[in-house]
């Protein structure tokens, strides 16, 4: 027996106020996973965005290099 059906019939053999209780954690635990997959397609986007670039060539700048003069 598939474990969507064990819960369906657990379920049901509770009182209503208690199947809105599971209802509200069923969604919560759907909202946290669908967050999950976000945060891991957007990990997966900015390590995409950002390869090869430890290999690039970066200028040596120099403490003068950075200043700047107002006058």
């Amino acid at each position: 027996m598939a474990i969507s059906d064990q819960i369906q019939r657990t379920v049901q053999t509770l009182p209503i106020a208690v199947q809105a209780e599971v209802l509200d954690f069923v969604q919560y635990l759907a909202s946290k996973n669908a967050r999950r997959e976000e945060r891991d397609w957007s990990e997966l986007s900015l390590a995409w965005a950002m390869r090869g670039m430890e290999q690039e060539d970066v200028p040596g700048y120099i403490m003068e290099d950075l200043r700047t003069v107002f006058g």
